[in-house]
């Protein structure tokens, strides 16, 4: 089983060929190609680069973030979704 270490986005991903990710935003068209970084391949250190294409873009799970102080009458909701793309190792 050999894998290879990608970074994108400010964090690390294992992955395979042929293997669908999702990875955080990246700004391309879906269908098209892009470049990432790699940082481990096939047990080598050092970095260059890996060929994969965008499947699409969506948005996660919603986040509750709740905020609230006990006895002061302060309560702040507020939702989150963070935006991926899913891309394809070529």
């Amino acid at each position: 089983m050999s894998y290879t270490i990608i970074r994108t986005g400010g964090k690390q991903f294992a992955v395979e060929s042929g293997q669908t990710v999702r990875v955080p935003s990246i700004e391309a068209e879906v269908g098209s190609s892009v470049e990432v970084e790699t940082l481990l391949a096939n047990g080598d250190l050092g970095t260059g680069s890996l060929k994969a294409s965008v499947v699409s873009h969506g948005r996660g799970e919603k986040v509750i973030v709740f905020k609230k102080k006990r006895r002061k009458q302060y309560k702040r909701k507020q939702g989150h979704r963070q935006g991926f793309t899913e891309i394809k190792i070529d």
